[in-house]
């Protein structure tokens, strides 16, 4: 009864199976703090209550196999951490210019707990806008919309800076500027709102800059973009000649130009242009090599006549300029309609990791993702992000590989593989130094091979010279090798490999005494697992493997069997993917477990 009751629930469930994982994958999630989107959830949260609630965000996180977080540290001229330059945001105190208390600096907590987690720390800045509504908006009196109104243009509710004055494109890159002394930040990180989306009955009066700042041009849309690209290149500069491993990303609108007959270089799109609407010129950025990565938000589903996530995909990557590419994912929409169901988001990754050009993705936004709408956030994790990854290298940063770890040993005490090696030489230039290890796994002969995915049995959060393997099978042989990683995550060559047979440690402990089948290992697997069992008496044994119906697909021993630990190697030459049992089978009890075939 019990095995019948086993098929009848496998049966019903609906298994969707990946690709490959890669060994490098940008796995981002942003985190809003504007208008408490995202964190801290109330804007009236104690010091100690704010510190829960992200370190809670980040362990969600890192269990769903995120490994960078871009983080909102200034949403309109403000700032979530002590600044001599910029008042303490409204979400974190309730008022504008107000510390938190007990005081804490919220950006060094942040990056400090990232660095528990081996997870990269971006730091997100709106650039120009400054007052989201004058009729509604609190504002401190060190804000610089007091200090400085004659750099602020109205549109509607909304102010910003101006961009085409000088200072505001001086004083946005003293703030950048500033956090990237003062911190140590992966990543610099710039949304998509430059000059304002257009709004109906609204216009934007820059006359009188455009007048005494022209710079000769005598088209206004020309001179925006301009004055656009002048920021990014300034900030771009300044971050280089400060801490040139720090990346600098944006993220623009997800349309650039639709194509047309006098713009043929645009994407197959009918829909609001940044080129020409917000006058941000993305792709000349990459052109100049101005920005290390590029996060188009594509907030459309697949199929979309008005913006296809699919042509928008393959258009950014197209023109991508050797730069890297992360599509901003909309999880926020999973739900909203009958488009954005529990599919969506799985066929946008599978999407990303079958068009070349493309380096990963970012999340919009962490509460959605949290929320796990319609099982989303669990098909991710199960099924694209269950296996570690690096985050993609920047050659035009850096091209030469950290030194590599060395002797390394692995030695079997009880039921784990504990490893220890010897640290790289890790070099005084803060862009050499080693920061990480990953540790990779091979079962019995598996080519040692560092650009399996699967093989990286972890990573690690800091540059500890220590690792131990409590997820071992019995009757298996492991091999690892370590590889040392930069901040920017240059790979080193591997140690020596050390090499553990665990079948005799298992086969001299006593308390085994009654007949057990393990899981299989690996699982799910493609082309090769073992299956191993322990019999507490000679039997004849029947080994079979069942589909979810309980059909018999193959019959892998049909044998007398000493008593003793036993171990099958299985290789698939004929099971499709999907979801199957092994049964054992001997004189008095029959065990089944669930293997998967990717």
């Amino acid at each position: 009864m019990r095995f019948i009751l086993f098929i009848t629930i496998f049966s019903c469930f609906k298994f969707t199976f990946a690709q490959n994982p890669p060994k490098r994958e940008f796995r981002g999630a942003w985190i809003a703090t504007v208008s408490n989107i995202d964190y801290p959830s109330s804007k009236f949260l104690s010091s100690e209550q704010q510190k829960a609630e992200f370190v809670n965000i980040l362990n969600q996180h890192k269990q769903a196999g995120i490994n960078a977080v871009v983080v909102q540290v200034r949403t309109n001229g403000d700032a979530l951490y002590p600044s001599e330059l910029e008042p303490w945001a409204e979400w974190l105190t309730g008022k504008q210019g107000q510390a938190p208390s007990p005081f804490y600096d919220p950006m060094a907590f942040m990056i400090e707990e990232c660095r528990k987690r081996g997870m990269e720390f971006h730091a997100w800045l709106n650039p120009y806008r400054a007052v989201a509504n004058v009729n509604t908006s609190q504002i401190a009196d060190n804000h610089i919309a007091k200090k400085r109104p004659d750099l602020l243009l109205a549109y509607g509710n909304l102010r910003i800076l101006d961009p085409g004055h000088p200072e505001s494109r001086e004083w946005v890159t003293k703030v950048v500027t500033d956090i990237v002394r003062r911190y140590d930040v992966d990543g610099i990180h710039f949304d998509d709102y430059f000059y304002p989306y257009p709004v109906s009955g609204q216009t934007l009066n820059d006359d009188a800059t455009f007048t005494k700042f022209n710079r000769g041009f005598t088209n206004r849309a020309d001179w925006r973009r301009e004055n656009v690209d002048l920021l990014i290149k300034m900030v771009s500069d300044s971050i280089k000649s400060v801490k040139p491993f720090v990346k600098f990303g944006i993220s623009p609108f997800g349309i650039w130009q639709n194509k047309s007959t006098s713009q043929l270089l645009g994407s197959d799109t009918r829909g609001l242009e940044s080129y020409n609407d917000i006058f941000a010129n993305s792709i000349k950025w990459t052109q100049q090599g101005w920005v290390d990565y590029m996060a188009p938000q594509l907030y459309w589903y697949i199929g979309f006549s008005v913006a296809d996530y699919d042509k928008l995909t393959k258009w950014w990557a197209s023109n991508a300029n050797n730069r890297h590419l992360y599509i901003g994912q909309a999880i926020y929409r999973v739900n909203a309609d009958a488009n954005w169901n529990a599919n969506e988001i799985p066929k946008q990754i599978r999407l990303n990791r079958t068009t070349s050009g493309v380096n990963g993705s970012i999340f919009y936004n962490t509460t959605f993702l949290n929320r796990n709408p319609l099982g989303v956030r669990d098909s991710v994790i199960n099924n694209f992000f269950k296996y570690p990854a690096l985050p993609p290298a920047m050659p035009w940063k850096k091209a030469n590989q950290p030194n590599a770890p060395t002797g390394l040993i692995a030695t079997l005490i009880q039921n784990e593989i504990q490893l220890k090696w010897n640290k790289a030489q890790s070099l005084a230039n803060e862009i050499d130094k080693v920061k990480r290890y990953v540790i990779y796994r091979f079962i019995n002969d598996e080519k040692i091979d560092l650009n399996n995915a699967k093989a990286i049995r972890y990573i690690t959060n800091s540059d500890e010279n220590s690792f131990t393997d409590s997820e071992i099978n019995s009757a298996l042989k492991y091999t690892y090798v370590v590889t040392a990683l930069d901040r920017l995550h240059n790979e080193s060559t591997p140690t020596n490999e050390a090499s553990v047979q665990v079948i005799t440690q298992i086969e001299d402990e006593p308390e085994v005494a009654e007949t057990e089948l393990f899981q299989n290992f690996p699982n799910p697997f493609t082309n090769k697992t073992y299956i191993t069992y322990f019999l507490s008496k000679g039997s004849w044994v029947k080994l079979r493997i069942l589909d979810n119906l309980g059909v018999e697909r193959l019959l892998l021993v049909d044998e007398w069997q000493s008593v003793g630990l036993q171990s099958i190697e299985f290789n698939n030459k004929s099971l499709p993917q999907g979801v199957y049992m092994y049964s054992i089978e001997t004189s008095d009890i029959m065990l089944t477990k669930r293997m998967v075939v990717e």
